[in-house]
C-alpha cells in the first residue's frame, strides 16, 4: 500500500513539475529499475538478452518525446523516486502471490489489489491533507457544482482502478519486470493517443520512436525463446 501510494504520488508530482513528455521519458526507465531491484533484493532472474531488450523499449519512448522535452530537476528526481516505488511494488506483489499460505488467505489477485488500493488511499489521504488540505473545501464545492468535474473524477477513478488491477494480474502471469515493460509500451500509446486527441502533429521522430518502443516490447517477450532455439 505504501509503495503503491508512493509510486502514484511521485508520478503526479513529476508530471506537474515539468513537461509531460519529460516525465514520460524518465518513467520509461521503470523496467530497468524493476530488473535491478528484483535482481538485487528479490533473487529474480533476468537474462542478459532481456536486459539488452530494455534498450529499445526505453529508447523508443525517449525518441518519441524528444521534440517536446523540457528538462526539470524536480521532474527528474520525483520520476526516479516513482520508478523505485513502482519497482518495489511490483516485486512485493509477485512475492505475495507466491508466498505459501498468504496467497490463499488473500483469496485471489482481485482481493490482493483491493487491499493494496485501500491501504494506498489511506497513505495518499494523509499526504493530501498535509500538502493541499486547505484546498479540500474548494475541491468539494467544485465537484458538487460542476457536473463535468464530478463525472471526470468518477470515470478516471474507475479506469485507473481497472487498469491497475489488470497490471497486477499481469504480474501474476509473468513477472514485475515484464509488467514494467508493458507499462512502458503503454507510454508509447499514450504519446500517440494524446497527439491524436489534441490534434497535434505526429512527426517522423515520434512515429519512429513509437515503432522502436513497441518493437522492443515484442522482442522482450520472445527473446528467451529465440535464444533457446539458436542454442539448440
Amino acid at each position: 500500500g505504501f509503495t503503491s501510494a508512493g509510486a502514484h504520488a511521485a508520478s503526479v508530482f513529476a508530471l506537474s513539475a515539468g513537461a509531460v513528455s519529460f516525465g514520460q521519458i524518465v518513467k520509461a526507465a521503470e523496467p530497468a529499475f524493476a530488473a535491478l531491484i528484483g535482481t538485487l533484493f528479490y533473487s529474480s532472474q533476468v537474462s542478459v538478452a532481456k536486459w539488452l531488450c530494455l534498450i529499445p523499449v526505453i529508447g523508443g519512448v525517449v525518441l518519441a518525446s524528444l521534440g517536446e522535452m523540457d528538462f526539470a530537476w524536480a521532474a527528474l528526481i520525483t520520476a526516479a523516486i516513482a520508478n523505485v516505488f513502482a519497482a518495489i511494488k511490483g516485486n512485493e506483489n509477485k512475492k505475495l502471490m507466491t508466498t505459501p499460505g498468504l496467497k490463499d488467505r488473500l483469496g485471489g489477485v482481485g482481493n490482493q489489489f483491493a487491499l493494496t488500493t485501500i491501504n494506498s488511499f489511506l497513505f495518499c489521504l494523509v499526504l493530501m491533507l498535509i500538502t493541499e488540505g486547505r484546498k479540500f473545501g474548494q475541491f468539494v464545492k467544485l465537484a458538487t457544482t460542476n457536473r463535468v468535474v464530478l463525472l471526470n473524477l468518477i470515470y478516471s477513478g474507475l479506469w485507473f482502478y481497472m487498469y491497475n488491477e489488470l497490471a497486477t494480474m499481469t504480474i501474476k502471469k509473468t513477472s514485475a519486470v515484464t509488467q514494467s515493460v508493458a507499462n512502458t509500451a503503454k507510454r508509447v500509446i499514450v504519446i500517440v493517443g494524446v497527439a491524436i486527441v489534441m490534434g497535434e502533429s505526429l512527426d517522423r521522430m515520434k512515429l519512429i520512436g513509437c515503432g522502436i518502443g513497441i518493437g522492443g516490447v515484442f522482442l522482450y517477450s520472445v527473446i528467451d525463446d529465440i535464444v533457446k532455439r539458436l542454442r539448440s
